[in-house]
């Protein structure tokens, strides 16, 4: 996992995710995670984007983490 101001890159296999904090133009915060892979050989990337703003967060964290739980056990 690499680190740095506002980001995370997590290698994982094939696929990349990259948590970045982003700001919008009145200087409130959110969360973009991105994924992305390959669509097949010799073809170019793919990169669906989830967006997380500071009201959902905590609903967002508690599923995410409910469900990392379950995959995990």
């Amino acid at each position: 996992m690499t680190d740095t101001n506002g980001s995370k890159i997590v290698k994982a296999g094939a696929r990349t995710y990259f948590f970045d904090l982003k700001q919008i133009e009145n200087g409130n915060p959110y969360l973009t995670i991105t994924e992305s892979h390959f669509k097949g050989e010799d073809q170019e990337r793919e990169r669906p984007r989830i967006i997380v703003f500071p009201d959902h967060a905590r609903e967002f964290l508690a599923a995410t983490q409910k469900m990392i739980g379950k995959l995990v056990q």
